[in-house]
């Protein structure tokens, strides 16, 4: 009986430290290059690193947006929570956090987001006959030569999203691809006014409702 313990025990501390060892999904992604990548594009949004199960990579908050929760499972009710929106640069780790883009993780993607899903703000801007995302993408579509291209989802806080497979790209070549497929999205970002568009979006929703209305004319028009 000793001599069985003897032999299984070797062999549960190597195995022990062999997974203690062993790195996390998100170690071999660097992130570190995004926040000095997108300031020139994202000018006036804020940074803040996000390291999850599923996400890793930055999210750039548009002026006038509340504070995202430190945890997504502190949520309030949709009509009282005032709103957020930005775009998020980074890695899908995992498929089931955004099932919804029937994703071949690990993934590199960037994203428009608007919170709070089934908010006012977020049914304006975003679910809404002729909402901005909506004429957004569009054009958008129209600016993508190639694929992929980018996918709309008037449902999900992940609003308007291009991703692609990193297994599309050459072995340890992961940040030469990733970056050029940042800069090449956030240009027709920028080029579709999205981005210079939001922040005033945001300001008119805390605006009272006659003068939100008027200004959101007064843009139309």
């Amino acid at each position: 009986m000793k001599s069985q313990l003897a032999n299984a025990n070797p062999r549960h501390a190597q195995s022990r430290a062999h997974s203690e060892s062993r790195p996390s999904p998100s170690a071999q992604w660097n992130c570190d290059w995004i926040p000095s990548l997108a300031e020139p594009y994202l000018r006036g949004y804020t940074p803040q690193f996000e390291s999850g199960s599923s996400l890793l990579g930055y999210r750039f908050l548009a002026q006038n947006s509340a504070p995202l929760p430190r945890s997504s499972k502190k949520t309030r009710p949709a009509a009282t929570e005032k709103p957020s929106a930005g775009f998020f640069i980074g890695y899908l780790l995992e498929a089931r956090g955004l099932t919804f883009l029937k994703a071949a993780a690990p993934e590199f993607l960037v994203f428009c987001f608007v919170e709070p899903l089934g908010g006012r703000f977020h049914h304006r801007i975003v679910s809404e006959p002729e909402s901005l995302m909506r004429r957004t993408a569009e054009y958008i579509r129209w600016l993508t030569h190639r694929p992929p291209r980018f996918e709309l989802y008037t449902e999900e806080h992940t609003a308007l999203v291009r991703h692609v497979p990193t297994q599309e790209w050459p072995a340890g070549r992961a940040d030469h691809y990733a970056r050029n497929f940042a800069i090449e999205t956030l240009a027709w970002l920028v080029r579709s006014a999205l981005v210079r568009r939001l922040p005033g979006e945001i300001a008119a929703s805390l605006q009272p409702a006659s003068k939100s209305r008027s200004a959101s004319q007064s843009r139309r028009s």
